[in-house]
């Protein structure tokens, strides 16, 4: 079949956008009951099922590649896993369960989930479907049979296998990935004025290596993200923690040291000021060449949301360095660099080139006074390091 004909009798985005509307109440137990065309013709396109019997594996494993290509730890790709029930543990849960877990993905309620991040979450599945069929058709292994296997780890398997005829849409249209789907990437000497410079890191923060202060953004209760929330907060809470032999972690470290400090300086329960910056040990880190972990009090609570207004950003920028300063000569070799995440631009909601605007606004002021940092700033897509670039 030609590549035009493989094209035509694909089903278009608003076949997939009805039908995973359909599923999303019932759930993936729904799909051996009633027929999905649209999805069942996408599984056999993609090579994931051979017809109509194994159509349900196949639709199952279409649906996890497709959450694999937004991204794993993306927003976007945890809530649609949740959504439709993609995860081991949650493939027979009710519909109002699996809103309320992917909800608090974003940190929402279910019904601001409901209204607002849902249907994009069910439209950029629809769209990562398209993005999968539109790659070449796999190689037949003989007649009937398919390149995939419809079985649980098929979801696990890029499209088309190695070289050219596996790279995806995005790759050959000359758009980024999204975040999850490359390695960590490093991009040296980011201007940040005719005479400083910094260091951009495409990737989790937790996976940096020899950064000696990685700041964290935190609302301004200092209360951490949960371990399993994909936030700066959530993900060094849960590198930093020591864990048992098991796995089991025994030392919540951060947000142990965190609740200490409010207590010290009589603050459970009560909000700091925003900008104001925490130290804490590294906890685990330590073990990656991380020495202090600073929490920027940046994000207040407003209902199911949260407020940062951009000269908190400032505010814990300059804090930051402050403790630095006077923290530097505490170690050996004294410290000397530190990391910002784009404070405020997760769950604060503040739009990343704002964010960044400010941050890089904020530093510049600080190397003026003291050149003899080393700053790095991470981010966790190369859309947003591209935005981050071109200011």
């Amino acid at each position: 079949m030609s590549q035009e004909s493989f094209e035509s009798n694909l089903p278009t985005y608003d076949q997939l956008l009805e039908e995973l509307k359909g599923i999303r109440r019932p759930g993936l137990p729904d799909l051996r009951s009633i027929d999905r065309p649209a999805l069942r013709a996408a599984a056999v396109a993609g090579g994931f099922c051979d017809g109509s019997d194994d159509a349900p594996a196949g639709i199952e494993a279409l649906l996890k590649e497709a959450v694999r290509r937004l991204g794993e730890r993306d927003l976007l790709g945890q809530a649609a896993a949740h959504t439709f029930g993609l995860l081991p543990d949650r493939r027979g849960a009710p519909a109002h369960d699996r809103r309320k877990t992917a909800a608090a993905v974003y940190g929402v309620t279910s019904e601001r989930f409901r209204k607002h991040q849902e249907p994009q979450v069910v439209q950029q599945l629809a769209e990562a479907v398209l993005t999968i069929l539109r790659e070449p058709p796999p190689l037949s292994g003989g007649q009937g049979s398919t390149a995939r296997s419809p079985g649980p780890g098929a979801g696990a398997q890029l499209p088309g296998g190695p070289g050219a005829a596996g790279q995806s849409t995005l790759a050959r249209s000359g758009r980024s990935g999204r975040s999850g789907q490359e390695p960590p990437l490093r991009v040296d000497s980011v201007p940040v004025d005719a005479q400083s410079t910094f260091t951009l890191h495409v990737s989790p923060i937790e996976l940096l290596r020899d950064i000696e202060v990685l700041v964290s953004s935190e609302n301004v209760y200092l209360e951490m993200s949960k371990t399993f929330r994909p936030t700066v907060s959530g993900a060094l809470r849960l590198a930093a923690a020591v864990r048992d032999p098991a796995g089991e972690i025994v030392d919540d470290v951060l947000a142990r040291e965190l609740a200490a400090w409010l207590r010290a300086h009589g603050r459970p329960g009560l909000p700091v000021r925003p900008g104001t910056v925490v130290p804490t040990s590294p906890g685990s880190l330590a073990t990656r060449g991380v020495r202090r972990i600073y929490h920027a009090a940046v994000a207040t609570p407003l209902d199911d949301t949260y407020e940062v207004r951009p000269e908190s950003i400032a505010r814990a920028v300059s804090a930051c360095f402050t403790l630095a300063r006077a923290e530097r000569d505490r170690y050996e070799p004294a410290l000397s660099s530190i990391c910002f995440p784009l404070l405020g631009a997760g769950r604060g909601g503040l739009a990343p080139a704002v964010s960044a605007t400010w941050l890089r606004w904020a530093i510049r002021d600080e190397l003026v006074r003291d050149a003899r940092w080393r700053v790095h700033l991470v981010v966790r897509s190369r859309e947003i390091a591209e935005a981050v670039g071109a200011l």
